[in-house]
């Protein structure tokens, strides 16, 4: 029978054309509509009510797929879809995201399907209980916001790639679904593709017959999988080989950048990580080989797709030899995806809320692994000194909220995910693990990952294999942690006599009245007094204490410290209070404490002073001044330049009351840099990450004329490459304060490096540089243009307006609250970069009322955006309140 017309069943075909289009002859159609509770709403979106009660009724589903892929900007797919019902249900939807359906087919019978743009309404009087075949034929446009199928041209070689992306439910936009985790289903599939094409997916293709102008891949029937979980992606991909592990390996990238991809250190961390897994987890890696692929405009770091992970160029790629940085950070994400094919993809959550300890195991896993099977011995410090102090900032927020949270519908599965869901919830299954002993915790987990294997599981299913394990009632540790908000503050509180200790206690307090919990949790207790050459440890104990006040006699009798640090070597998720004579020491003597982990802790303490109230700004940047030079170890220095940062960015805030200070701070801080970037000539790492902190922190004449410069070869520093990356930094410096001939390098670089990455590159000096006329032009595109791929947005948005351009800022910000909603209706991925980015700061009480004035006022406006307000306006007033007390 002839096609129908590809218009006719679009997402713009409204509900009167669907009733008329029923009373064609050759068709048998359904005009009833569910008149069910459960009905949705019209929208992609589905509620965990409805999503359980589709779940109560199907089962069974097998997903045989066919897709049609060119170089154009549609896809052509039939998808088959096998499903039981229990029984027939008053309404049943399969959802299928802005298609235009050809054919649609219920157990053989052609109808017009009921279609919104969104789902399908299946006809109640056609389907059985029992075995059930849905067969929708139909052509969709590709994405090109990092969603469903997306597509991307390659700006060098004009060259089409696809991959897919399908978290939390975008598995729609590619095929006819049940798109929820909890309806695991295996997936065949065959893809008719050009020639030149890879075609990736998680099992690996059995046969590739030629086809004339294309070829057709055919792949075996994978294991049980959510939708979430599945991938295919095609292109005409480089591909890499390593067979010499225990399971084939491939990696994959586009041709254009595959100079710039190291191969043998991918294929190394994974075969590490594979080994590790197997051993630690007791159960041997599920889906037979290992692909991984770097892609484009990637919404994120990676995704665990089973069995074809992607990860993102733009994190991944560099145009020079990975730094020590670099590597570490690929070794981690390497883990932390490999970790999630088995903690995620094996073993399932129900419903998004589990969403928050797949990420949370993956994040505790893949530092795990990263410490003990890669060179990185290191890497929890790496995790401390960043991810760590992310939460530690999270969940001081008047947003913070439990790791566990409800989640009503798939709109909503990613309001939470921040470093509560990931770095929280990595760091208190951290200190489960010590409360617990590591072997223990290891056999709970290969017991939960055994028992539940293909299988969908809830957060009291892993807990009862941990308690089960381990012979302990977890229940009141699961509510103290899991179900209630806010961050714990610990401190030594001691008293001395003839310099012996005669009393100690760890004094814990919470957050605030509005997060009273006082947990349980197993720390180290370290006491270090002053020696010669430093700070020596004297004792450490480990002690469980739980309450506001815990006596820890174990430490009487012994001599009294200069120093007591009560989480030493990092076990809990607490933060720490120095007690005054701690605080002291830590100062004169951090340059001197020779264990790296609380060196960092140390340091950390310095930073979290100023962020708490309890020193100024300019009393850290003192002491930054004095020891960042003298410290030898990567990861702190990373660390403190970091924090050295985030000193200059609220200086740039505070103008122009500070303006004179900012200024001769600005001058130390750059030339500190430029003189250590000279200086660690011997060492590749540290003088790169040296001279990236002195192009970050130029802001002056001398400085960016020296930039400007290097830039130009008339100058060099002993060492030092000037990479590809490095110029288009510089570039973006000198632009960002329209120095020298900024504007005619940036033209002439843009001429030269036209990459994907070379793009990107060019607008975000393009964006930063400080013209009204500018700024709004580029607003206007974030807000109103509909044709730019969401990544070239993203970098635009993220470059808008620095913290020094205020006045810049100021003169759009009224446009930016009004148009807030507008945003706001673009949607979550979209939303969550717009606010991050563009909701106005000004460091003034003036600003904190506009924006009490926009929540007052907008109530229309989404959880997502409501919160990015409520945390803007706190750090309006930590700045305001950081700039009251620099002297």
């Amino acid at each position: 029978m002839k096609l129908l017309s590809t218009e006719l069943f679009s997402p713009r075909v409204i509900k009167t054309a669907f009733v008329a289009l029923c009373c064609a002859s050759m068709f048998s159609c359904s005009s009833s509509l569910s008149t069910s509770s459960l009905q949705r709403d019209g929208s992609a979106y589905i509620s965990q009510v409805q999503a359980q009660a589709r779940a109560n009724v199907v089962s069974n589903v097998q997903y045989d797929l066919t897709f049609f892929l060119s170089e154009h900007s549609q896809f052509s797919a039939i998808s088959t879809v096998h499903f039981d019902l229990s029984s027939v249900p008053k309404s049943l939807t399969l959802d299928l995201n802005k298609a235009n359906i050809k054919q649609f087919t219920i157990n053989g019978t052609k109808v017009y399907p009921n279609y919104n743009g969104a789902y399908i309404v299946i006809n109640q009087s056609l389907l059985v209980s029992g075995n059930n075949t849905v067969v929708v034929e139909f052509t969709r446009e590709h994405s090109t916001n990092g969603e469903g199928l997306h597509r991307f041209v390659d700006p060098v070689d004009s060259k089409v790639y696809l991959y897919s992306h399908f978290e939390p439910a975008a598995a729609q936009q590619m095929f006819a679904v049940f798109d929820q985790p909890d309806l695991k289903a295996t997936y065949q599939i065959n893809v008719h593709a050009p020639k030149d094409w890879q075609v990736i997916s998680a099992m690996r293709e059995t046969n590739v017959v030629d086809q004339g102008d294309t070829n057709l891949w055919t792949f075996p029937v994978t294991p049980k999988l959510s939708p979430y979980n599945f991938s295919m992606h095609a292109g005409p991909y480089k591909v890499w080989e390593d067979n010499s592990g225990r399971y084939p390996m491939r990696l994959f990238s586009r041709q254009s950048v595959a100079e710039q991809v190291t191969p043998q250190d991918w294929f190394t961390y994974t075969k590490q990580g594979l080994d590790f897994f197997d051993r630690y987890f007791g159960i041997a890696y599920p889906f037979k080989k290992y692909d991984q692929v770097l892609v484009p405009d990637f919404l994120y770091g990676a995704m665990e797709n089973a069995g074809a992970i992607t990860f993102s160029e733009d994190r991944f790629l560099f145009n020079a030899k990975m730094t020590a940085e670099q590597k570490e950070r690929l070794a981690g994400v390497i883990m932390h995806e490999m970790a999630h094919q088995w903690f995620g993809d094996l073993v399932t959550m129900k419903w998004w809320n589990g969403l928050w300890l797949n990420e949370s195991f993956a994040s505790f896993m893949g530092t795990l692994a990263t410490s003990e099977a890669t060179e990185f011995s290191h890497a929890w410090r790496t995790f401390y000194a960043s991810g760590k102090q992310a939460a530690y900032h999270q969940d001081s927020l008047v947003t913070t909220h439990p790791i566990e949270v409800p989640v009503a519908t798939s709109q909503n599965a990613f309001d939470n995910i921040d470093a509560i869901t990931y770095q929280k919830g990595a760091s208190t299954i951290k200190q489960l693990r010590h409360l617990l002993g590591e072997e223990t915790f290891r056999r709970g987990v290969s017991q939960y990952l055994k028992q539940y294997s293909y299988q969908n599981a809830e957060l009291d299913d892993f807990i009862n294999s941990l308690a089960t394990a381990s012979g302990r009632d977890l229940s009141l540790w699961t509510k103290e942690w899991l179900y209630a908000a806010g961050v714990n503050t610990i401190k030594a509180q001691y008293t001395c006599q003839g310099n012996q200790i005669d009393s100690f206690a760890l004094i814990q307090t919470a957050e605030d009245s509005q997060h009273p919990t006082l947990r349980e949790q197993r720390v180290q207790i370290g006491l270090f007094s002053k020696q010669r050459y430093g700070l020596e440890m004297q004792q450490s104990i480990a002690v469980t204490y739980k309450g506001a006040y815990t006596e820890v006699n174990q430490l009487i009798g012994e001599i009294c410290p200069d120093l007591v640090y009560p989480n030493y070597d990092d076990w809990g998720f607490v933060k720490v209070e120095l007690d005054q004579k701690s605080f002291t020491t830590a100062k004169q003597l951090l340059s001197q404490v020779s264990d790296p982990l609380l060196r960092s802790m140390l340091w950390q303490s310095m930073w979290d002073s100023v962020i708490d109230g309890k020193a100024s700004l300019d009393q850290f940047l003192n002491i930054a001044l004095i020891n960042a030079p003298q410290e030898k170890d990567y990861t702190i220095l990373g660390q403190v330049l970091d924090n050295m940062q985030r000193a200059k960015n609220y200086l740039d805030l505070m103008a122009p009351m500070h303006a004179s200070y900012n200024s001769k701070i600005s001058k130390a801080l750059s030339q500190m840099s430029l003189r250590m970037s000279m200086e660690s000539y011997r060492n590749r790492d540290f003088q790169r990450r040296w001279f990236d902190a002195y192009i970050s922190l130029s802001s002056h004449g001398d400085a960016l004329e020296h930039i400007e410069s290097l830039l130009k070869s008339k100058s060099h520093i002993k060492g030092l490459s000037i990479d590809q990356d490095l110029r288009w930094a510089m570039i973006r410096q000198l632009n960002r304060y329209d120095y020298g001939d900024a504007h005619a390098l940036l033209a002439k670089e843009k001429h030269l490096d036209q990459s994907d990455s070379g793009e990107k590159a060019a607008i975000a000096a393009e964006v930063i540089r400080p013209e009204s006329a500018l700024k709004r032009q580029w607003l206007n595109t974030i807000e109103h243009n509909n044709s730019m791929a969401f990544s070239k947005v993203r970098v635009a948005m993220y470059n808008l307006y620095p913290a020094e351009q205020k006045l810049l800022s100021a003169a759009t910000a009224d446009q930016r609250f009004a148009n807030l909603q507008l945003m706001d209706d673009k949607g979550p991925v979209f939303m969550r970069s717009f606010a991050a980015q563009l909701i106005p700061t000004d460091c003034s009480s003036s600003n904190i009322d506009a924006i009490s004035q926009v929540l007052n006022s907008e109530t229309g406006l989404s959880k997502l955006a409501r919160r990015a307000l409520l945390e803007t306006r706190q750090q309006e007033q930590r700045c305001v309140s950081i700039k009251q007390k620099l002297n």
